[in-house]
């Protein structure tokens, strides 16, 4: 049993608004041409496939209607790229082949596009390959959290201030390495600048707002606010200078190879893997075995203390922005291979994570994020064998509230007096 679904481009007028009430037809008041898709089914049409029509920045998604049919506005006579989802297709049916083509306006203002769609003959995995699977996802997801959680864990010990806005150091790094590639250098150089770019922005962004600030004694409550605000400026000019668009950064995707038993990873899985935790090792080392870390660690446990014992504090603070920064902007760049893609609010999309990470390990602890990331992450990965991916986020948060009225400290947090 095949089904043919025919995308056809139409170089014609949008249609008026009263004409959009059911979600087929989208973006046709703002825009002059418009892409059509029509899915049947053994000659029926089939309604609710999702349909997205990506290209130049641009993104739009409907769903098909009773005829089968979707209408999307686009700006310009590009190309652009028609995918189905497959998740929205039918049950028993899948697309032969890939699921998404570039259609492009030629000479008679329309390029035709054939999914050709057939039983869904799925091989059916055993639960603990399919265990394996989610839990080598939940540990890269983990490691990847864990560069962000510890940076904002470090500033949060060392300043006691709650960073809304490390979730745009995340972006920040991603869109880094996004223009250096643009730029034609390699994708491992654009990396290592995105690290440094991310640094430096971490410390620009204490010398400039939170070292005054901290000098002229304002609250951390109203800094904190202060966060919040600047988050959502942030993510606003990341919106203006690339778009609402998903851009994908070099080497993204690829085939999994077979490494041990069910255990299956991609070339950017193991890199990402291994990457991470040679960062790790190194921020534990210099935590650990260095003079700077270890003043880091004693202005985390007491900043006053440690101000008194002639440590300079805020040499110290300085040093964990860049640090804290570095580690965000390398986790962005993982996160958009992850994901996959770099978006404009991408950094949003994790930062509850990041904070309960954070909170689930211990408040102001560097390992305790870390312990924090790899519980979130396995959570979020493994729980989508039993709940929908859509609500797998949700589920670690549940369990982040568990954890904290049985242990409200953190896994690796003190107890601490109160009152």
């Amino acid at each position: 049993m095949i089904i043919t679904a025919c995308i056809v481009v139409l170089l014609q007028g949008a249609a008026p608004a009263s004409a959009q009430g059911d979600g087929s037809e989208v973006g046709l008041d703002d825009n002059d041409y418009s892409i059509t898709a029509n899915v049947r089914f053994n000659n029926e049409p089939v309604q609710d496939v999702r349909i997205v029509v990506s290209g130049g920045g641009y993104e739009a998604e409907a769903l098909t209607n009773e005829r089968g049919q979707v209408r999307v506005g686009v700006p310009t006579t590009d190309g652009y790229d028609v995918l189905i989802d497959e998740e929205t297709l039918p049950e028993g049916v899948a697309v032969e082949g890939e699921n998404t083509q570039s259609v492009a306006f030629g000479s008679q203002f329309f390029a035709p596009a054939n999914f050709f769609l057939g039983e869904d003959v799925r091989e059916t995995a055993s639960f603990l390959s399919q265990f394996v699977e989610r839990l080598m996802n939940g540990i890269n997801f983990g490691l990847m959290l864990a560069l962000a959680s510890i940076g904002l864990s470090l500033i949060f010990g060392t300043t006691g201030l709650t960073n809304f806005a490390h979730a745009e150091m995340v972006t920040f790094g991603a869109i880094f390495a996004l223009w250096m590639v643009m730029i034609d250098l390699p994708i491992l150089v654009a990396i290592v600048l995105a690290v440094i770019a991310s640094g430096i922005f971490g410390w620009l962004f204490d010398a400039s707002l939170w070292r005054p600030l901290r000098r002229r004694g304002i609250g951390l409550v109203q800094m904190m606010i202060l966060t919040i605000g600047f988050s959502l400026a942030l993510r606003y000019i990341f919106l203006m200078l690339i778009g609402g668009g998903t851009t994908q950064l070099p080497g993204s995707g690829g085939v999994k190879h077979q490494i041990i038993g069910p255990i299956q990873l991609s070339t950017i899985d193991m890199v990402s893997m291994g990457l991470s935790l040679l960062v790790l090792l190194a921020v534990s080392y210099w935590l650990l075995r260095t003079r700077i870390g270890k003043a880091t660690r004693a202005v985390a446990d007491n900043r006053q203390l440690a101000a008194a014992s002639g440590i300079n504090v805020e040499r110290v603070t300085r040093i964990v922005w860049v640090i804290g920064g570095a580690l965000a902007g390398l986790s962005g760049v993982l996160w958009a291979y992850f994901r996959p893609g770099i978006k404009w609010d991408m950094g949003m999309q994790i930062l509850l994570l990041i904070f309960a990470a954070v909170v689930l390990g211990g408040l102001g602890t560097a390992f305790g994020a870390l312990v924090g990331s790899l519980v979130i992450g396995i959570l979020v990965e493994v729980s989508t064998l039993w709940i929908p991916s859509d609500i797998k986020y949700v589920g670690a948060l549940g369990v982040l509230v568990i954890v904290l009225l049985v242990r409200p400290q953190g896994l690796l947090g003190r107890r601490e007096r109160v009152g």
